[in-house]
């Protein structure tokens, strides 16, 4: 196929994001009969089918939920161009989406783009929080402009993007309640209830090796993937568990727990990923240098 019949795509969109040809067809103003047939001259147009149709329902296969995505912000942009042609509007025409991964704290991103933020106030910001994987993949369409890890990218990955370090920050065990005057840190973590980061955290690795190499064994209650919902237990708690050492005083504060101690060889690392054939990179370059510029400090 040589041209894409964005007319057809239109369709195949607004069946996939409403989840049935009936709903579209509403939508449209038109039958559902005639929906179904623009979209399977659509999918024999391309060669391939995008949905999985299973007792009488549609189901977006892999080639269609790839191509949803790519549809997504096609229309996106589409309905974006037509509000600034018709308010001539140019004050707020651009958007940066800034993705973060489950493991990063959030004041710590807070910290790390609010001054860019107000800087470059005409400029429409987007968050989205997702897996580091899922954000990977939605760079790799454009569809994410910047990612704040708890992880770099890893050597070999068939990603076209930029890594930057940003700093690190070493780790400390907070608790609802402080240490009695009889226990000392780290040996105290023995058989006390631990609240784990998840799989998906870049720390976790990191933290079981600690653990294993200093001779704790203490009793994993639950593991978390995101460090929010974590904290909330410790502050209910359910257990020990260690945030970076750089939002300390955030922690005791916002959760009313204690520092019960520091792991100055343990530390948690923070990158920026951008994509390679973006052109705008100012937004980008502002955020990194504010970041490094706060580990400096």
């Amino acid at each position: 196929m040589h041209h894409l019949n964005y007319h057809h795509l239109y369709y195949f969109y607004l069946v996939a994001r409403e989840g049935s040809i009936a709903k579209a067809a509403k939508l449209l103003h038109v039958t559902p009969q005639t929906v179904s047939g623009q979209l399977s001259t659509f999918e024999n147009q391309l060669g391939y089918s995008l949905f999985d149709r299973i007792n009488k329902r549609l189901y977006l296969n892999a080639k269609g939920k790839l191509s949803y995505q790519y549809a997504s912000e096609i229309f996106h942009k589409g309905n974006q161009l037509a509000e600034i042609l018709n308010t001539n509007d140019e004050v707020n025409t651009k958007e940066f989406v800034i993705g973060i991964t489950n493991g990063v704290p959030k004041v710590l991103f807070f910290d790390f783009v609010h001054h860019t933020m107000r800087q470059f106030a005409n400029v429409k910001y987007v968050i989205k929080e997702d897996s580091f994987d899922g954000l990977l993949k939605e760079l790799a369409i454009n569809a994410v402009d910047f990612i704040m890890a708890d992880r770099g990218i890893a050597p070999g990955t068939q990603v076209n993007a930029n890594s930057y370090f940003l700093g690190e920050s070493s780790l400390s065990f907070f608790a609802k309640q402080p240490l009695a005057n009889n226990q000392r840190f780290p040996e105290c973590l023995n058989h006390m209830p631990l609240l784990m980061q998840g799989n998906t955290s870049g720390i976790r690795h990191a933290l079981t090796s600690w653990l294993e190499a200093e001779q704790l064994y203490p009793k994993i209650v639950a593991e978390f993937d995101d460090s929010a919902l974590l904290k909330l237990f410790g502050s209910e708690n359910f257990g020990v568990f260690c945030a970076p050492s750089a939002i300390a005083d955030h922690v005791e504060a916002q959760y009313n727990v204690h520092c019960i101690g520091k792991a100055d060889s343990l530390s948690e690392r923070y990158y920026a990923i951008t994509g390679k054939s973006r052109a705008e990179y100012t937004l980008s370059e502002h955020i990194v240098e504010t970041a490094r510029g706060l580990f400096t400090r």
